[in-house]
């Protein structure tokens, strides 16, 4: 495996550089006086902010993008074999890498590596991280799979010795990972495309968890079933947080952490107890909805707590963070119909949005859902059926892609069905004007349009707003 030498910059070329996570690496190397190039597909404001900064950037992937003075080529799990670029590259000779090991690498550069884990919250995770360590001082290098107001987009580049990102389980990629404190938020069945079954799963995250040094940390939620699994035997310590059970830590656990006296105010934002060890420490009140985001911001105190940062500064921090994009995210009010988007594209998230909107000012949720990928609605067609019968309305796009191609034996025709035997009010529509003429004659004057998903639905609502 190639290896960089950090202090002798080199040209790299990144294929897809306008992923939110590539964009950032981009942008890190850029930093670090790199000479970086990169190709897309097409134009967007991320490659717009990357050529910005004086970063070449073509449209279109081919051969001639590879030139003989590139000395590494970086790509992502859906670059596939046959792309030109990487071929090119391999026929010149030159090093590829994937995306994963390159932030693995980045990330031995750095004494404090925080990677938070998770099938579901890593994103909001991390960027609550990221805003204790920033209202510290502590001056964090930061890369997150949003977008984040408070750093100004997906990554910020510091001058310190800590370092915050996400770690996505899928394909494994968390594996080439190096971090020195690791976060599992939670542990379910998921990306079935990859993985065989949960049990692969929890083994991915139990070697995830082999990865941190002795003089390391792992913080794990204390609701994973048989936790065991990723606490015993471990070199390093570690800290369990619940928002389910007070005290009771786990046996041999440095700290725990639990929130009690759970409620919300009036605008469903979510305030608590916080405990350490049994012993309140302070109440904390944020500024995002859901249970979710309570149970989110305790590995944030955790990390926080352990790096010595003031339970003040943990306090205000928190109540300041408005969350990322496409998080819960509030786009805008017309006609008395309050707009909010959404992430959410497995069944839990799906639950854990719809059921935070109940706490939220409305007379009736409405659900604009986008099913992401075909894989995944087959493997959770009832979960997502169960899920979505918490909105009072619920429109069904067509699947959305992504890397698959349409299999032919499902479609959102098939949760439609399921919905309507649960006798619940829904209505699956192909295009996305006919979804928006639908709306506009529907919604009333109080009524909370959410819409939800991985792909592209969040124009729905935009094209409503006329954003």
């Amino acid at each position: 495996m190639f290896k960089i030498d950090f202090n002798t910059p080199i040209k790299v070329h990144f294929i897809g550089i306008g992923g939110i996570s590539m964009s950032g690496l981009a942008e890190l190397l850029h930093t670090l006086r790199f000479e970086v190039t990169g190709s897309d597909a097409k134009a967007s404001t991320t490659t717009d902010h990357l050529e910005g900064l004086g970063i070449t950037v073509f449209y279109g992937q081919r051969p001639s993008n590879i030139t003989n003075d590139v000395k590494l080529v970086v790509y992502t799990t859906a670059v596939k074999e046959n792309n030109p670029e990487l071929m090119a590259a391999r026929e010149l000779g030159i090093p590829v890498i994937d995306r994963a090991e390159l932030l693995g690498q980045i990330m031995k550069c750095y004494p404090d590596a925080i990677a938070v884990s998770g099938t579901h919250g890593k994103t909001t995770t991390t960027s609550m991280i990221s805003l204790l360590l920033l209202d510290a001082g502590l001056d964090p290098t930061v890369s997150v799979g949003g977008i984040l107001d408070g750093i100004g987009g997906n990554i910020r580049i510091g001058k310190s010795e800590h370092f915050v990102t996400e770690a996505c389980e899928y394909t494994n990629s968390f594996l080439k990972f190096s971090p020195t404190t690791g976060i599992i938020l939670n542990i379910e069945e998921e990306h079935l495309d990859f993985f065989k079954d949960l049990s692969d799963i929890r083994n991915s995250f139990k070697t995830f968890t082999d990865l941190l040094p002795e003089d390391g940390l792992l913080v794990i939620n204390a609701d994973i079933e048989n936790i065991s699994l990723f606490t015993d035997e471990r070199n390093c310590p570690y800290v369990t947080y619940s928002t389910k059970k007070e005290g009771s830590p786990s046996a041999g656990a440095k700290h725990h952490y639990f929130a009690g006296n759970i409620h919300y105010d009036e605008n469903g934002f979510g305030q608590y107890s916080l405990y350490e060890d049994g012993v309140l420490l302070g109440e904390i009140h944020l500024h995002v909805v859901g249970d979710h985001n309570i149970s989110n911001s305790l590995p944030a105190v955790a990390v926080a707590r352990n790096l010595d940062i003031p339970l003040t500064t943990i306090q205000e921090s928190l109540s300041r963070f408005t969350g990322t994009k496409r998080r819960f995210e509030y786009k805008g009010t017309i006609a008395g119909v309050t707009i909010i988007d959404d992430y959410a594209h497995h069944p839990t998230e799906v639950t854990a949005t719809l059921t935070a909107a109940k706490n939220y000012p409305h007379s009736r949720v409405w659900c604009v859902f986008q099913p992401h990928t075909y894989t995944r609605t087959r493997s959770f067609l009832k979960e997502f059926a169960e899920s979505l019968s918490l909105a009072d309305k619920i429109v069904l796009t067509d699947i959305y892609a992504a890397r698959e191609l349409d299999p032919g034996d499902i479609s959102s025709k098939d949760l439609e069905a399921l919905l309507k035997e649960k006798g619940k009010d829904v209505i699956h529509i192909s295009t996305f004007d006919e979804i928006q003429n639908y709306l506009l004659e529907n919604c009333t004057n109080g009524d909370l349009l959410i819409t939800m998903g991985a792909g592209d639905v969040v124009t729905i609502g935009n094209a409503i707003l006329g954003l």
